[in-house]
C-alpha cells in the first residue's frame, strides 16, 4: 500500500483541471478534467461557471441542471458557487477495468434557451493496488534430462493498475540452474517464464526453492511474492512442439455456434503415452473466455459455445497447452489471436437530453426544441448516425458534434393553424443493411396575442321604438378573437366622440363582458330620431389589441304626441272667435283651422272634423286641410252666433284627437267693409314677407325639379347598361334589426283614398348621408315629408344600388287589397319612375302651400 503522505503528493502533482475546448456553440460545449481516482467526497473537480466565462448568478437563474443520463453519481455541482465535487468514491478499477482510458460523462442543462454542456471527466489512475499471483506456492516436477533452455511457465500475477502503476518487473531469487525471462503479450502484459540454464542433477539437488518476486512502477513500489518448489524427476525428455508459435484468426462477431475457430496440430517426438498429446486451455485465460470458446482436447479443435460481441472485445487471445503423457509431462505453448470483425448488428439507441414541451408561436426560425443523443456501439460506417425529421413540418435537425444533434424551428409557427406538433424523430446508421429507431414527441404551440379581435358584423344597425323602457337591452355586438385563454378574453366599451353634437354615451351603457348594449332613458324620436357610436374591443392580451365597430341607432316613431291647434288662436276655454259677414255666398271659405302633430309619418296625418254644429246644413270642412267653408248662402233668418264643435285627429294607431270650439259671428255690411279695410291694411303690412317666401318656393321647386329630372336619367340609363349608381328593385321586404341592411324597393299603390310610401337607400358611390323617407297620399293639396338621418350602409358587391323600405311603413285603413308593381320590365319601372316623380313633385308642392296658412296671419277670408 501506498503511504497516505505519498499519495496525496501523487494527489497535488496530477490534479491540474484543464478545460479542453472540443466544440462550442450557441446551445452546446464540451469541457475536459482529469483527476485521480480515490478522490475523497467534495473534493473540487473544475469550476463550470469560471470556464463558461459567466457569472454564479446568471448561471442560478437559469436553472442549471445535470441530466439524468450522464454518470451524475459520481458528481454534483454547487449551484452557489459552480464549483463540480466528487459525489462519491470512484475506483477506476471497478469502473473501466485495464481500459486505457477511463472517462465519465457529465451533461448539465440550462434553460432560456436551452444550453447543454457536455463534461469529460478522465479518472486518472493511482498505485492502489499490489500485483497478486493465483497461489502463493507452486510446485514444478522436472525432469532431469530437461536440456538447457528449457522453459517452464510460471502463473502471472495480476495488477489492476495500468501504466507505470502496473506490473511491471519480476525478480527470480538467485540460482544456478534456473533464470527467469520475462515475455510480453500484445495486450502489454506480462507474463514469466523458468529457464534452466543448467542441466539438473537429481542426485545432487532433488528439490530446488526458488521465490519470485512481482512489482509494479508506481512510486512508492508494491510487490508480492510466490514460493516455487522445483522437483527434479527423471523420464519423458522430449516436449510437444506446435507448427508456429501463434496463431491468428478472423470471426465475424454473428458468428453461430459450434463455429470452428482452427485446428491446432501439436507433435511429440516420444513413443506411447510420452508421444500422447493433450489440449488444454492455459491457466492465463480468464475464466469467461471458456464461456466463448470450447477446446476439444483430443482434437485441438476450438469451437465458439458463446455469443462474441465486438462491441465488448474486439480481440481474443487464447493460450493453449499441449501436454504429452509421459511421466513426468511435458508440455508446449501456444497462443491463438482472434480478431471479431463488426457486423452492422446494433440499432441507434436515442435519448432525449433536453426538450421543451412547448414552444411559443412566436419564435424564430432556429429555436431549440430538443436535445437528441443518439448512441451506436457498432463502429465504423456502422455506427455513423443520421437523424431527421419529416420534412412537412416546420423542425430540422442540426448536428451539433458527433451523436449529438437539437430539433430546431425552421419556419415560422402559428397556433391558430396547429397547435400542437407530434414529431417523428429517425435515427438511422450507415451500416448494411442500415438499422433505424424512431421516437415521437408532441411539441405543444404556446399562444402569443398576434390577432386582434374582429367584430361579427362590420356595422351594426339598430330599429328601436321610442319610449322603450329605462334599462331596456338595445343591442349586442359580438367579436370573436382565435387566440387563447387571456390573448382571447375580450372587453367591450363605448368610445367617447367628442365632435357628435348628440351624447350618446350619456344614453346608453354596455356590458363589458358580453357585448350587451342597454338604453338608460327611454328615446324620444321627436328629440332625436338617430344617432350613432362606436364600440372598441379589446383583448386581454399583453400588449393588448383592439378593434372598433359603428352601431347606428333609427329610433321609429310612435303616436304619442296629440295635434296642437296653432291657428286660430285658442282662449283658455278652447273656444276660438270668427266673425263672418252676413252676405257670405255659398261655398266661400269663410276660416280654416291648422295643426300640427310632432309626431312623422302616419301618426302625423291629420284630419278636420264638425262633431256638433249649431245649423248642421250651414258650414263644413274640409277633411284634410281644415278649411271651413259655408254650404249654402247665408239667410237673415240664421242666428247670429254659430257654435262649431271641431275635432282634429291624426292617423296613427291608436289615434290622438284634439278639439276646438269655434264660435261664429255673423255680423252686418258695415262692419264687413271695415273689417275689409282692416284685411286690406293687414295684407299691406305682410305684402314684402309673403314675396319672399313666394321667391323661396320657386327656387326650390327648381332645385327638386333638376334633382327629380337627373334621377330618372340615371334610372334610365340602368336598362341599358350597369350603371354604377344604378338602384335594383326586389319584390321581396326585409326587416332588419341589429344586422346590416339588405336592400328592397317596394311601391303599395292602391285605390282611392292610400297613402303610398317609398323609401329609397343607394348605396356605392351615392354618399350614405341621403336617407330619404316619403309619405304622401293621392291628392294634390297633401303631402309630408320626413328626412332621416341615414345609416352607414355597405354596398354589396353583386348590388351597387340597395333599396331598403321603411320598417314603420303601413297602409291606411281605409286602403283596399294591394298588389306589388310589376318591376321586372324595363317599360314598367319607367313609368313606375314617371308617376313617382311627378307625385313627387305635387306632395312637395302641396306641402308648401299647406305650410302658407300657418305663417301667413289668417282669420276670415271675404270674398
Amino acid at each position: 500500500m501506498i503511504h497516505p503522505a505519498g499519495y496525496r503528493a501523487l494527489q497535488i502533482g496530477i490534479l491540474h483541471l484543464f478545460p479542453l475546448w472540443l466544440h462550442l456553440n450557441l446551445t452546446h460545449a464540451q469541457f475536459r478534467y482529469s483527476i485521480p481516482e480515490e478522490l475523497n467526497r467534495g473534493e473540487i473537480v473544475g469550476n463550470i461557471a469560471k470556464d463558461l466565462g459567466t457569472d454564479v448568478a446568471k448561471l442560478v437563474a437559469a436553472n442549471l441542471q445535470v441530466l439524468s443520463d450522464s454518470d451524475s453519481q459520481y458528481f454534483s455541482v454547487n449551484v452557489n458557487n459552480g464549483a463540480i465535487l466528487v459525489n462519491d468514491r470512484i475506483d477506476r478499477e471497478l469502473l473501466c477495468g485495464q481500459s486505457i482510458s477511463c472517462i465519465l460523462n457529465l451533461k448539465f442543462a440550462i434553460e432560456n434557451p436551452v444550453e447543454v454542456y457536455r463534461i469529460e471527466v478522465e479518472i486518472l489512475d493511482i498505485n492502489d493496488n499490489s500485483p497478486r499471483f493465483q497461489s502463493d506456492e507452486l510446485t514444478l516436477k522436472i525432469n532431469e534430462l530437461a536440456s538447457p533452455g528449457a522453459r517452464f511457465l510460471i502463473p502471472n500475477a495480476q495488477d489492476p493498475d495500468i501504466g507505470s502503476n502496473a506490473l511491471q518487473e519480476y525478480h527470480l531469487s538467485p540460482s544456478e540452474n534456473f533464470a527467469l525471462i520475462v515475455k510480453k503479450r500484445t495486450d502489454g502484459s506480462k507474463f514469466p517464464e523458468l529457464i534452466l540454464e543448467k542441466a539438473l542433477d537429481r542426485e545432487q539437488t532433488a528439490v530446488h526453492h526458488l521465490v519470485l518476486k512481482a512489482e509494479d512502477g508506481g512510486v512508492p513500489c508494491r510487490s508480492s511474492t510466490m514460493q516455487i518448489t522445483v522437483i527434479v524427476l527423471d523420464a519423458n525428455d522430449n516436449h510437444p512442439s506446435f507448427d508456429q508459435p501463434s496463431y491468428n484468426v478472423q470471426l465475424k462477431e454473428n458468428a453461430p455456434k459450434n463455429s470452428l475457430v482452427i485446428k491446432l496440430n501439436a507433435t511429440d517426438l516420444d513413443e506411447g503415452p510420452n508421444g500422447e498429446i493433450e489440449y488444454f486451455f492455459s491457466s492465463h485465460n480468464s475464466d469467461a473466455l471458456s464461456n466463448i470458446f470450447q477446446l476439444n482436447s483430443e482434437t485441438g479443435e476450438i469451437r465458439v459455445i458463446g455469443n462474441l460481441d465486438f462491441e465488448e472485445l474486439s480481440v481474443y487471445e487464447i493460450d493453449i497447452e499441449a501436454r504429452d503423457k509421459g511421466t513426468p509431462i511435458m508440455e508446449e505453448h501456444c497462443s491463438v489471436i482472434v480478431h471479431i470483425i463488426d457486423v452492422n448488428d446494433n440499432t441507434p439507441e436515442m435519448i432525449i437530453s433536453a426538450f421543451s414541451s412547448s414552444v411559443p408561436e412566436d419564435s424564430p426560425a432556429g429555436t431549440v426544441v430538443a436535445v437528441i443523443t443518439i448512441k451506436d456501439k457498432d463502429h465504423g460506417e456502422n455506427g455513423r448516425v443520421q437523424c431527421q425529421v419529416d420534412k412537412n413540418l416546420p423542425f430540422t435537425v442540426r448536428e451539433d458534434f458527433e451523436h449529438q444533434f437539437s430539433l430546431i424551428t425552421s419556419e415560422q409557427l402559428d397556433r391558430e393553424s396547429i397547435s400542437e406538433y407530434h414529431i417523428t424523430i429517425a435515427a438511422r446508421d450507415m451500416g448494411n443493411p442500415p438499422l433505424s429507431t424512431e421516437k415521437v414527441i408532441s411539441v405543444g404551440i404556446s399562444d402569443v396575442n398576434d390577432n386582434a379581435p374582429q367584430f361579427v358584423e362590420p356595422v351594426y344597425e339598430v330599429f328601436v321604438e321610442e319610449n322603450n323602457k329605462a334599462g331596456e337591452l338595445l343591442c349586442t355586438v359580438s367579436a370573436l378573437d382565435p387566440d387563447l385563454d387571456q390573448n382571447s378574453r375580450l372587453s367591450y366599451s363605448i368610445l367617447p366622440n367628442p365632435k357628435e353634437d348628440y351624447s350618446a354615451s350619456s344614453h346608453i351603457y354596455i356590458n363589458s363582458e358580453n357585448g350587451q348594449i342597454y338604453l338608460k332613458f327611454p328615446l324620444d324620436y321627436e328629440r332625436i330620431n338617430y344617432f350613432q357610436f362606436q364600440v372598441e374591443v379589446a383583448d386581454a392580451g399583453s400588449p393588448p389589441l383592439k378593434n372598433k365597430t359603428v352601431v347606428h341607432v333609427f329610433v321609429l316613431d310612435q303616436n304619442d304626441n296629440a295635434p296642437m291647434i296653432v291657428f286660430p288662436i285658442v282662449g283658455g276655454n278652447s273656444v276660438a272667435q270668427c266673425k263672418i259677414p252676413r252676405s257670405t255666398g255659398p261655398n266661400v271659405m269663410v276660416s280654416k283651422i291648422s295643426a300640427v302633430d310632432h309626431d312623422s309619418g302616419r301618426n302625423a296625418w291629420l284630419s278636420y272634423n264638425i262633431l256638433e254644429a249649431t245649423d248642421p246644413t250651414l258650414f263644413s270642412i274640409v277633411l284634410r286641410t281644415g278649411e271651413i267653408k259655408t254650404k249654402r248662402a247665408i239667410q237673415d233668418v240664421d242666428p247670429i252666433v254659430h257654435e262649431l264643435l271641431l275635432l282634429v285627429k291624426d292617423s296613427g294607431e291608436p289615434s290622438l284627437s284634439t278639439s276646438v270650439t269655434v264660435m261664429m259671428t255673423l255680423e252686418d255690411k258695415d262692419l264687413e267693409i271695415s273689417q275689409g279695410v282692416k284685411d286690406h291694411s293687414k295684407k299691406r303690412n305682410i305684402s314684402s314677407l309673403t314675396l319672399y317666401l313666394i321667391v323661396c318656393l320657386i327656387v326650390i321647386s327648381v332645385i327638386s325639379l333638376i334633382g327629380l329630372a337627373a334621377l330618372g336619367i340615371k334610372i334610365h340609363k340602368c336598362e341599358n347598361k350597369n350603371f354604377p349608381l344604378c338602384c335594383r328593385q326586389s319584390q321581396k321586404k326585409t326587416m332588419v334589426t341589429g344586422t346590416k341592411l339588405h336592400g328592397t324597393f317596394q311601391l303599395h299603390p292602391s285605390l282611392c283614398n292610400t297613402i303610398i310610401g317609398v323609401r329609397v337607400d343607394c348605396a356605392g358611390n351615392i354618399p350614405s348621408n341621403r336617407r330619404v323617407r316619403t309619405c304622401f297620399s293621392p291628392v294634390s293639396d297633401i303631402s309630408e315629408f320626413m328626412f332621416m338621418r341615414p345609416p352607414h350602409v355597405t354596398a354589396n358587391s353583386s348590388s351597387p344600388g340597395i333599396l331598403v323600405p321603411d320598417p314603420n311603413f303601413t297602409i291606411a285603413s281605409n286602403e283596399v287589397s294591394s298588389h306589388n308593381l310589376p318591376l321586372h320590365e324595363s317599360k314598367s319601372k319607367m313609368n313606375v319612375v314617371k308617376n313617382f316623380n311627378f307625385s313627387f313633385f305635387m306632395a312637395f308642392v302641396s306641402s308648401v302651400v299647406n305650410i302658407l296658412p300657418t305663417i301667413l296671419p289668417f282669420q276670415t277670408i271675404i270674398p
